[in-house]
């Protein structure tokens, strides 16, 4: 009797899960259009400019029409405090949020405020760069390397290592972004000093490198000749003034790990408009949008931007997740970074 009522009690949980599982995949667009139609609305927070997503959101916006996409760019670590506030003060105003801060997601799912889902291509993202329950995913994949002047630096001085940038020409010439003040700038100063020691950091501001708040502030500098090289610059920012004209290289290094970070989203539980938010993920992650991406998408199936080979082929160091949920490792890493660059200074937005 014991074992029968078990039995049961097994099958009933293996059928919910079922259920659930299902039920997170089980409407199609078509469903989801006819409800987001109803909301009217989908209130989108990306960190960093919100001009790589413009063009994006008009093209859903004229595929899906009666939808209004508001989209909010900055800091993700600034936009983060935002949502926490609406949420605490029960007010929450934002549907759907894509950062590179991973570990907000890692939270968010914790305290269990993220809508479970997953859209058609969910099961092709790279397993490390997606919650197994559908509570967040990465959208795109972001590789920072190394970005040279062509007009200040010939090719056969690009730096190759992390040891290069070392090199007395390259004083008073390098810039990157304040590594205590943003994760995936950490996470690569963190590698550099696990392989070469602190003595690396030493030698590095012994060069007098320029320090400065995002990533595309940093390839700016570097294609309008203000800094010879960088080796904090993300194949994205550079490669969008790359392809306007810029004399703007970038490389992989064949001899250290090249670090990888995500654009990672997640719907809210409480998001006013749910079925605009689900609509909108599954459209960004269908293979037609992440075809067009212009950087590496988190999807396995989905050809490298041209000119890459595929991300895996690389030397990369691909556990930032891993890395930015360390809580006591990340503020030992912020706190020493901070002595040797000073506090970070804001010299405007991120647009």
């Amino acid at each position: 009797m014991i074992a029968t009522v078990v039995r049961l009690l097994w099958a009933s949980a293996a059928a919910a899960l079922l259920w659930s599982a299902t039920a997170a995949r089980a409407e199609t667009v078509e469903q989801l259009y006819e409800k987001a139609k109803a909301e009217k609305t989908l209130v989108f927070y990306a960190g960093g400019p919100t001009a790589p997503y413009e063009g994006r959101i008009k093209q859903f916006q004229e595929k899906f029409p009666g939808i209004q996409v508001s989209i909010t760019g900055g800091f993700s670590n600034v936009l983060n405090q935002t949502i926490e506030r609406q949420m605490a003060d029960g007010k929450l105003e934002v549907d759907l949020a894509f950062f590179q801060t991973v570990q907000d997601f890692v939270n968010w799912k914790r305290r269990n405020v993220l809508l479970p889902f997953k859209p058609d291509g969910f099961d092709q993202i790279m397993p490390n760069l997606r919650d197994g329950d559908g509570a967040y995913m990465s959208f795109a994949a972001n590789a920072i390397l190394y970005a040279t002047n062509t007009n200040l630096v010939r090719a056969e001085d690009a730096p190759k290592s992390a040891l290069d940038f070392l090199k007395p020409a390259f004083h008073d010439k390098l810039i990157s972004v304040y590594p205590h003040d943003d994760d995936a700038a950490l996470y690569l100063f963190h590698l550099i000093v696990q392989k070469y020691g602190w003595s690396w950091m030493d030698r590095y501001m012994a060069n007098k490198p320029h320090f400065i708040q995002g990533h595309l502030p940093v390839a700016r500098a570097i294609a309008e000749g203000k800094m010879a090289a960088s080796l904090d610059a993300t194949n994205t920012t550079t490669g969008a003034l790359k392809r306007q004209g810029a004399p703007i290289e970038v490389a992989f290094s064949a001899e250290d790990e090249t670090p990888v970070f995500t654009v990672t989203g997640g719907i809210f539980k409480d998001a006013p408009h749910p079925n605009a938010a689900k609509l909108f993920v599954t459209w960004y992650l269908a293979m037609e949008q992440q075809s067009r991406l212009g950087t590496f998408s988190a999807r396995l199936d989905v050809p490298p931007p041209q000119g890459f080979k595929p991300l895996t082929s690389y030397k990369i160091a691909n556990a930032f997740r891993e890395f930015i949920t360390d809580d006591r490792l990340i503020a030992d890493l912020r706190k020493r970074f901070e002595a040797y660059t000073g506090p970070a200074v804001n010299k405007g937005g991120v647009r």
